[in-house]
């Protein structure tokens, strides 16, 4: 099962996060399937930058957001776009 989540990198006391798809069996540190966007939680307001095109595609295969980018991505409107993609009347 594949999983959008954070991948911490930066230094001590300066966090910086990619967003990536990966297997939920493997590690945060491990490899990763794709890098799709960034979060910047020390700039004010907060970074986030997203592809959306490529994380709609992922969410259509399956993947599953954890709790954290899934707020991240309700904020950028990735999430709505999802959902009436996926329940809209055909």
């Amino acid at each position: 099962m594949l999983r959008i989540r954070l991948r911490r990198m930066g230094s001590k006391r300066n966090p910086f996060y990619r967003i990536i798809v990966s297997d939920a069996r493997k590690s945060t540190r491990g490899s990763f399937v794709q890098q799709v966007g960034y979060y910047n939680p020390l700039t004010h307001p907060s970074t986030v930058k997203l592809d959306g095109e490529d994380v709609m595609k992922w969410l259509k295969n399956g993947a599953q957001p954890s709790d954290t980018v899934k707020n991240l991505l309700s904020r950028a409107g990735i999430m709505k776009k999802y959902h009436d993609a996926k329940y809209a009347k055909k």
